[in-house]
């Protein structure tokens, strides 16, 4: 058992922890949430001993073996095995003891070293590790790289691997998502699953908390608060604690309002002067309750476009990658307006290429890309280094924006938008380089809202934003009205932003035909297959089984061998009379799909005011005259929640009527 108590922990002038405490249990599995900058990693750094309480205990049983993730990037020439089992320390100390006893020639030492390598597993501690790694996505052929030929985001996928195994008893995890694609994601929760020990993990991924958590722990103002569930648990709980403890505080807060009138209204009556100080006294023996103070929540929109070119691009036989190496070929699809499409696929496979080359950072290899006219793109890079610079400030990079794409505006104006984005002050000139992850990926969303683009490309926008943030980007997106391709891990973002899915995969990008769920079940078909020795299935394909023209299969599919002269112009032509087709549909859908999206958002609310009157109604401390009103309310509420969920269902109906039947 983990037992913080009453600590009290300052970082610098910051107080990160006061008089704060939690207890943990053995083999729960724990969440640990809160926004940027609240303290999470340094509550890790102080349950692993690297720092210390400036008061207050934190006790844990002293013979468990503490696993996490090195924050280091390795520098080593080891083979990447090599170096995953090299966080094995039982097994490590067990090959050093036989190595000693045989150099020292001692029959009973070498004994007892063949007794502890056998206790650490070594006859499968070596298909452990590959096994560990190829779940995080390496390849078969890099099983023995050197770790010194890997980028950062793979190298901090080997100090993942070897901390997953070392052996432990309570196993820490700082944002282990952050650097996965989702095949590597959803292996990792499957094996977080299966893990015996105490597991604590800072993530902001909420589908990841939701199957893996049992307990969350929310770091704030300076306190730590557990609740028992997961993630949407905790949100609904969480609402409800703050919802009765506004209440509270209001209703406090017209006590002492009453008692103050009538203090200032009799105090200088000599018949009520008694009751007046008696009153005087109450109010400063009554324990003040706080206001709900939360972190203020982040919100922004994208602008109108100026233009909703239609289609926006068309890819046609394109073949992108680096120099003259093709990652990606025969990409033939097209992109219309208001679409939301989500690109899948393992890390390696080429997505962020593709995005690159659409967004003019990589020239295409071959093919052509053609571009709608009006077309502005908004991209935002995996690292946001490639569009940012270390030395300059916000306001700096407005600045140059402004100036070099526009729209102009005058140095105030461009002060007032950063300060929307929660750089205010000072702050708008620091250097970017002084910036935590979140601020940087705050600033190029700034620097994206301003160039009002009509076509968004995002690659991985969420790898440091917290769920408050994700949830504004969330919101965002949903009611941007251009066109947004989105690379994410983040599978809530793709469920609650995208409709459509294609699949880059095996050199090619073709449509995903299922959702998300479809993805992550055909993820586990494959791996079953390929420990069975297996060929792996081919993924659901968005082609109708009685397309067997040529024209047909080269429009949904990549194709390996050059098509010929007609059979290309077939594929033109099909494609374009499939393009017009869905713009018409989705300009004669386009009021409904509003329509359905506004009813939501009224329905959410009327939601929230049903709730609202209802905890009045049952609150003792409601009034009795103010029943009636409270009645009326609730039965406006219900009558107008009754005709628009009738419209949602004429509306849907009418949305399904137009929308062509599945092939």
């Amino acid at each position: 058992m983990i037992t913080i108590r009453d600590v009290t922990l300052r970082r610098g002038t910051k107080v990160v922890l006061e008089r704060a405490g939690v207890t943990l249990q053995p083999g729960e599995k724990i969440g640990l949430i809160g926004r940027n900058g609240a303290g999470k990693s340094s509550l890790f750094s102080l349950i692993a001993g690297r720092l210390h309480a400036d008061a207050g205990d934190v006790e844990m049983p002293p013979r468990w073996r503490l696993g996490e993730v090195a924050q280091d990037m390795p520098e080593s020439e080891a083979g990447a095995t090599d170096f995953v089992l090299q966080g094995d320390a039982p097994l490590v100390a067990a090959q050093a003891a036989l190595a000693a006893a045989e150099a020292g020639g001692d029959g009973h030492a070498i004994a007892e070293a063949h007794l502890l390598l056998d206790e650490a597993g070594v006859f499968d501690a070596r298909a452990r590790a590959q096994a560990l790694l190829l779940g995080l996505g390496f390849r078969s052929d890099q099983l023995d790289a050197p770790v010194n030929s890997f980028s950062g985001g793979w190298r901090m996928r080997l100090q993942l691997a070897r901390a997953l195994m070392a052996p432990s008893d309570l196993l820490l995890l700082d944002e282990p998502t952050n650097h996965l694609d989702l095949d590597a994601l959803v292996w990792l929760e499957a094996w977080l699953k299966r893990y015996d020990g105490t597991l604590l993990v800072i993530s902001h991924d909420r589908e990841f908390l939701d199957a893996i958590c049992k307990v969350i722990v929310h770091l704030d103002e300076a306190q730590l608060t557990r609740y028992t569930g997961n993630y949407s648990a905790f949100e609904e709980m969480r609402a409800e604690r703050i919802t009765q403890a506004q209440a509270a505080y209001s209703r406090q807060q017209e006590r002492i309002a009453h008692l103050q009138r009538f203090i200032d209204r009799f105090k200088a009556k000599a018949t009520k002067a008694r009751q007046a100080q008696s009153r005087v006294k109450a109010l400063a023996r009554m324990e003040k309750l706080a206001p709900v103070l939360t972190a203020g929540d982040f919100e922004f929109e994208f602008r109108e476009p100026a233009s909703l070119p239609n289609p926006m691009l068309a890819l046609d036989d394109l073949a992108c990658g680096y120099g003259q190496t093709v990652i990606v070929r025969n990409v033939n699809r097209g992109v219309l307006a208001g679409q939301r499409i989500g690109i899948l696929g393992a890390n390696g496979q080429g997505k962020s290429t593709l995005v690159k080359t659409i967004a003019r950072t990589l020239p295409p290899l071959a093919g052509r890309i053609t571009e709608g006219k009006g077309l502005q793109i908004g991209y935002f890079a995996q690292q946001e280094l490639d569009v940012l610079r270390l030395d300059e400030g916000p306001l700096q990079h407005l600045v140059r924006l402004a100036r070099d794409q526009g729209p102009p505006a005058r140095e105030q104006e461009l002060r007032d938008f950063l300060g929307r984005f929660r750089f205010t002050g000072e702050m708008a000139a620091q250097a970017v380089g002084s910036l935590s992850g979140g601020e940087k990926a705050r600033l190029v969303l700034a620097m994206l809202v301003w160039q009002r683009p009509n076509l968004l490309l995002l690659d991985e926008p969420t790898n440091h934003l917290d769920l408050t943030t994700r949830e504004a980007l969330s919101i965002a997106l949903n009611e941007f009205e251009g066109t947004v391709l989105l690379v994410s891990h983040d599978r809530a973002l793709l469920r609650e932003v995208c409709d459509e899915f294609w699949l880059v995969t095996h050199g090619g990008v073709a449509p995903f035909d299922g959702d998300l769920d479809d993805y992550q079940r055909w993820l586990l078909e494959v791996s079953r297959a390929l420990a069975k020795g297996q060929p792996a299935p081919p993924p659901p394909r968005a082609v109708p089984a009685t397309a067997t023209t040529p024209a047909a299969v080269a429009a949904e599919a990549p194709v390996s061998a050059a098509p010929s002269a007609a059979t290309k112009s077939a594929s033109r032509d099909d494609r374009q009379a499939g393009k017009q087709a869905r713009a018409r549909l989705a300009e004669q859908t386009r009021p409904l799909r509003i329509e359905i999206q506004r009813i939501d958002e009224r329905l959410a609310r009327l939601a929230a005011e049903r709730a609202e009157v209802e905890a009045l109604l049952s609150d003792a401390g409601t009034r009795p005259e103010d029943f009636a009103e409270l009645g009326r309310r609730l039965a406006h509420v219900g009558a107008e929640t009754g005709v628009l969920e009738e419209r949602w269902l004429e509306a849907q109906a009418e949305l399904e009527r137009l929308q062509p039947p599945p092939g």
